[in-house]
């Protein structure tokens, strides 16, 4: 980059940040900036200018270490990718309007001093762009795996009786997680009975039902006893009217019910202890 230009940005770094600062603020969601103290804001947006001097400054290695660090960091904090975008933008124009005013910019030099910060902005805003889309996907995927693992959660609630909560839609992905979690859990936790409790299941058609139905076979083969719980009466309408086939599966209408006969299969019963007067 043209001596001048580095020049400038580093003299007047303070300058550039709190202009910066200040537009971004007034640009950008309020949640961006809201979500961080100001202080966190002011630490971050200074890190982010000094990630860009020091693409001049150090080795492209160096650059991309440090780029990938920030973008992990900011994508954590809530910046989204216009809001980078954005900033970029910003940089730019704040130091090209700085340099045209202190006349470094002139109408001799400015065809040369514009393609000299051109060629080095336009390679840099790419890297920072690639690292954040990279950092993002990253983010995204691990919190699909998360969310994946705590979607289909086998609970033991006594011994040989696991419960399993469905919250939300079940489609094939979700599906196919929940019968390898039903099996493993069934196995790891020596499940006698099984009870799926689909209360948080906005909607059961054919696909979910038949999901359910392969479910409750694969627990079968290894050797514990499928319950299905849950079942609200506009669900119990809905499967009659498509048809569909539950005769294999047990179903009670509630959690509790689901329990109570989980217990009898497991030769076990509540018995209600009454209180001892306290002297």
């Amino acid at each position: 980059m043209h001596r001048k230009v580095f020049t400038y940005i580093t003299e007047n770094k303070s300058r550039i940040l709190e202009q910066w600062m200040e537009g971004m603020k007034q640009e950008s969601d309020e949640r961006i900036v809201r979500v961080v103290s100001d202080q966190m804001f002011f630490d971050t947006s200074n890190e982010f200018i000094e990630l860009i001097v020091s693409n001049v400054k150090e080795s492209h290695e160096e650059f991309v270490d440090k780029l990938t660090d920030f973008a992990e960091k900011v994508v954590r904090l809530g910046w989204t990718l216009p809001f980078v975008i954005a900033g970029l933008q910003k940089f730019n124009f704040i130091v090209m309007e700085g340099m045209i005013r202190e006349e470094l910019i002139t109408s001799d030099n400015q065809i040369d001093m514009l393609a000299d910060f051109e060629s080095w902005s336009s390679p840099m805003n790419t890297e920072i762009i690639n690292a954040y889309t990279q950092s993002w996907e990253k983010t995204v995927s691990l919190q699909k795996i998360a969310l994946q693992e705590l979607s289909a959660p086998l609970i033991p609630v006594h011994e040989g009786i696991t419960v399993m909560p469905l919250v939300g839609t079940i489609d094939t992905e979700r599906a196919k997680q929940i019968m390898e979690n039903l099996l493993n859990g069934v196995v790891k936790h020596r499940s006698e009975v099984v009870l799926i409790d689909i209360t948080g299941v906005p909607l059961v058609d054919t696909m979910v039902a038949h999901h359910i139905i392969q479910a409750a076979a694969a627990v079968r083969l290894v050797g514990a006893t499928c319950m299905l719980c849950g079942i609200r009466p506009e669900i119990a309408q809905t499967i009659v009217n498509l048809g569909i086939n539950l005769n294999d599966v047990i179903t009670k209408n509630s959690l509790k019910r689901g329990i109570e006969a989980a217990l009898k299969l497991t030769n076990r019963k509540i018995i209600e202890v009454e209180a001892e007067e306290v002297l």
